[in-house]
């Protein structure tokens, strides 16, 4: 039973990577889960400390990971609207079943936000413009992150490794 636990660690450590690429998958979430199944087996002890640690990252970067495109729209001189905008074309994105939406939608809501805030085109764009690095960078800190927690199961594998066999 710990070999199928260990497996199917394995497998959500591995979609959590995927899933900080794919809107449609809470990446960083399914990762943090994944070290859970992994120390609920008999073969690795339970460490309270650790996984409430990696919960807690867990949590922050999943809430920043929404709040960095508004803030990069309004680092780049946009207003409230193109922060509403931001967000609401983030979350609208990840309902819309065309490719790229994700990457496209926080960008138009935040021009579309500033444009109704009566912004000229050459200040929406900049703004917008915010949103979209915001997401990059959002990303690629979710991605980070749940390849570090991959890091932490495959140290945790090996380091039990004997217990294991």
């Amino acid at each position: 039973m710990d070999l199928i636990f260990i497996v199917l660690a394995g497998i959500l450590m591995l979609v959590g990577i995927l899933g900080s690429f794919l809107p449609m998958l809470p990446g960083i979430p399914v990762s943090w889960a994944g070290l859970l199944l992994l120390h609920l087996t008999s073969a690795i002890p339970m460490d309270y400390a650790y996984l409430g640690i990696t919960l807690i990252i867990t949590i922050i970067i999943f809430a920043l990971q929404y709040a960095i495109p508004a803030l990069g729209t309004k680092y780049l001189g946009g207003s409230k609207q193109g922060m509403m905008g931001a967000t609401i074309g983030l979350f609208a994105g990840i309902f819309i079943p065309i490719p790229f939406a994700i990457l496209i939608a926080p960008f138009a809501g935040a021009y579309i936000g500033e444009i109704l805030n009566k912004a000229d085109s050459k200040t929406a764009l900049k703004a917008a413009s915010g949103s979209f690095i915001g997401l990059l960078a959002s990303t690629f800190m979710e991605f980070v992150v749940t390849a570090i927690f991959l890091l932490l199961y495959i140290y945790k594998v090996w380091e039990f490794r004997t217990v294991l066999l």
